[in-house]
């Protein structure tokens, strides 16, 4: 079998975690992918990587996608979704309540997109409009919390594991974005869409066994071998690996069933965004995401079912 190398663009954290189980288990392999797992610094060097032809796949915040798309001009598809975030906005210990933060530094990745913009929501609807307090970009979330341990900066928004790390060492969990802005598509994958188009059987076959590692993931005889896992891979105690994976896997609020898209999730981020760039309205989210590929990755899992 002729192999094929694709380098995937990723962010820290434990949404990589179906790539991780893919890996493990063979399922790129045993479709001819060598996957190069590359981290990213920031979204500015994620959405430049990907745009310069850098990486093939970008895993991010799928309103990184949406920028590029809507602001850099460039011509991205988003194939496939994850989760709904598992943010935390973090703040150092003395802030008790969002009036505390009046004056004080939000650190952000990138000022203009995904978890910055939600940052900025929550603020304004609990009486801080921008200009009421400064924004600092980090970079990503584990520069962010780095930041707000040397108290460089007073509140950022944190991924896990990285919200857990920052609660075990001081800092004060504030709130549940989501339980504010309702429903988020957050994580997703997104592409150049002339790849997309010159490589659909690869990126079918990609998106195939990326599916398998999120099936892997979700299936509860996993658990525990998810968590020894995740705790290998991003070096975590198994105990905090295992309370991420618990959330992960959560039936409302963990990673989405097949990482499908979640539209309503979608909607609300793109009209979060339209908000922020003083927009009438949304644009539909047919101008974001073709969901040829995920549909074909579905039918060849369906099939490779059927043969079994």
């Amino acid at each position: 079998m002729t192999r094929v190398k694709l380098v995937v663009n990723v962010f820290p954290g434990v949404q990589n975690l179906p790539h991780y189980a893919a890996l493990e288990h063979g399922f790129f392999a045993a479709r001819g992918l060598d996957i190069e797992l590359r981290y990213t610094q920031s979204s500015e060097e994620q959405r430049k990587g990907l745009a310069a032809g850098d990486c093939d796949i970008a895993h991010a915040a799928l309103d990184n996608a949406v920028a590029m798309i809507d602001v850099a001009g460039e011509d991205i598809s988003i194939v496939v979704g994850l989760d709904p975030s598992f943010n935390k906005f973090v703040v150092q210990d003395e802030i008790k309540t969002y009036s505390d933060l009046r004056g004080k530094t939000l650190g952000v990745d990138a000022p203009d997109t995904a978890f910055a913009l939600i940052a900025y929501e929550i603020l304004a609807r609990n009486g801080l409009p921008p200009g009421s307090y400064h924004v600092q970009p980090i970079g990503a979330t584990r520069f962010r919390l780095n930041a707000l341990q040397e108290r460089r900066i007073d509140a950022a928004m944190l991924n896990l594991p990285f919200n857990l790390m920052a609660r075990d060492s001081g800092l004060r969990l504030l709130d549940d974005p989501l339980s504010i802005i309702g429903p988020y598509q957050s994580v997703g994958g997104f592409v150049r869409r002339a790849w997309a188009e010159q490589n659909k059987a690869i990126l079918s076959d990609y998106l195939a066994s990326y599916i398998e590692g999120v099936r892997w993931v979700l299936d509860p005889a996993h658990h525990a071998e998810g968590t020894k896992l995740l705790s290998r891979e991003m070096k975590l105690d198994e105990a905090m690996a295992a309370e991420c994976v618990a959330a992960l896997t959560r039936p409302k609020g963990g990673i989405a069933v097949d990482a499908r898209l979640d539209e309503a999730g979608m909607a609300n981020m793109l009209n979060l965004r339209a908000r922020f760039m003083k927009q009438e309205s949304a644009a539909p989210i047919s101008r974001y995401y073709d969901p040829q590929f995920y549909e074909s990755a579905l039918e060849t899992l369906a099939r490779a079912n059927r043969l079994r």
